[in-house]
């Protein structure tokens, strides 16, 4: 195991990417991303009736099931809220089952499923289990929800497909954000730092132009500010998806990658399309690596942006909360952290615009950070291709 404080590192080891804060910081904002890639990580872990090849889980042949299960990972804290993520590819008939247990003392809590996923809805229909509330902690959609004391915890993978079927489903990521937070409902406004003046062409598509659009995968586009947000970010690594994927779309549609995003990601026990790993998991497959994290303050979101990776960010606001948005108020929203201006606020597309044309907004720093941060954890999409490494231990001042 290999780990770092208040850095960011790219590695094939296993690496909280994202770990806590230091100890004086007031008030503490505790985050750690554990995340396992390639052979020498899955090796760490048990995996009966799996393979690891060309650094995947597989599996083997014959074999119909199997399960990869993590070593044991303590983030530093006593963790009360984790989201996993994973990259994945699901051939034909198969899926995975993501699951975690926690640890508290003496106590070993029993296994919750966090998703039953596959890529697409031909076979199976992608789910989570909201509840499982029966020993330490329990599911709320996309995330596994601990009353505390909970101070490490392991994840299980579990790869199934019909029975007698050749192709196997093939696992390549799997990791989980771990945070303990203060409750707090503002944040100090960071200071500007190393992307001043710098803003990412990242495509801008609306989510406004969908309103109607398919409402079986979550009401239609005026819900779907999370895939509109995602396929922006696709757009700008030349990685949506071909035009046969999205061929079911009607002709008169625009941007029709979005509406297939929206049934991509849609889960079918939320009846939404904004689960957080749904949204990465589908972009994985596209642009080579996602996942879901938390950062303190938009420092480190500098960081990303210098190294030309967009962020998607979760945020929610009140009215006269965030002037300028295209929307009065929201219990939750997705927007693209595309830059930063010179004296540091902040440059988004914001998919709530009603066109595209409207989608580039620039917010206030503050307002902002307070509309990001305490609301929902700092969370954010970190999704990128092999041209663009995460960038190096940068700090969280």
């Amino acid at each position: 195991m290999h780990r770092l404080t208040s850095a960011i590192v790219a590695s094939v080891l296993l690496v909280p990417l994202l770990a806590a804060a230091p100890a004086q910081a007031a008030p503490a904002r505790q985050i750690d991303y554990t995340g396992f890639r390639g052979h020498g990580d899955f090796a760490m872990g048990s995996h009966p009736g799996l393979r690891i090849t060309a650094g995947r889980l597989a599996l083997r042949d014959g074999v119909d099931s199997g399960a990869w299960t993590s070593p044991w990972v303590t983030p530093g804290f006593a963790l009360t809220r984790l989201v996993a993520s994973w990259t994945a590819v699901t051939r034909g008939d198969s899926r995975i089952r993501v699951e975690v247990r926690g640890r508290s003392g003496e106590t070993t809590s029993t296994w919750d499923t966090l998703a039953l996923w596959a890529q697409d809805d031909r076979y199976f229909h992608r789910t989570t289990r909201s509840g499982q509330d029966d020993d330490l902690g329990s599911v709320n959609v996309d995330t596994w929800v601990v009353p505390g004391g909970v101070t490490a915890y392991q994840l299980r993978v579990t790869l199934t497909r019909a029975a007698g079927q050749a192709k196997s489903p093939a696992v390549a990521e799997v990791g989980a954000m771990a945070s303990l937070l203060p409750d707090s409902s503002t944040v100090r406004t960071s200071r500007p730092g190393v992307a001043r003046g710098i803003v990412l062409d990242v495509p801008r598509y609306s989510q406004m132009i969908h309103r109607g659009e398919y409402p079986q995968y979550g009401g239609g586009g005026e819900a779907w500010c999370s895939p509109t947000s995602t396929s922006m970010v696709l757009g700008y690594y030349g990685a949506l998806p071909q035009p046969k994927d999205y061929a079911w779309v009607k002709k008169a549609y625009a941007d029709p990658w979005v509406a297939h995003a929206a049934r991509m990601t849609y889960d079918y026990e939320y009846e939404g399309t904004g689960n957080w790993p749904f949204n990465t998991a589908y972009a994985a497959g596209l642009a080579g690596h996602a996942f879901v994290t938390r950062l303190p303050s938009l420092r480190p979101a500098e960081r990303f942006i210098k190294a030309g990776i967009p962020l998607v960010a979760s945020i929610a606001f009140g009215p006269g909360e965030l002037d300028g948005a295209p929307i009065s108020s929201t219990d939750g929203h997705l927007v693209v952290i595309v830059g930063f201006t010179k004296t540091g606020d902040v440059v988004v597309n914001d998919p709530a615009a009603a066109t595209d044309a409207g989608v580039r907004r620039t917010y206030d720093r503050a307002q902002f950070e307070n509309a990001w941060v305490p609301k929902s954890g700092g969370t954010v999409y970190v999704i990128r291709d092999d041209a663009h490494p995460l960038p190096p231990n940068p700090r969280w001042d």
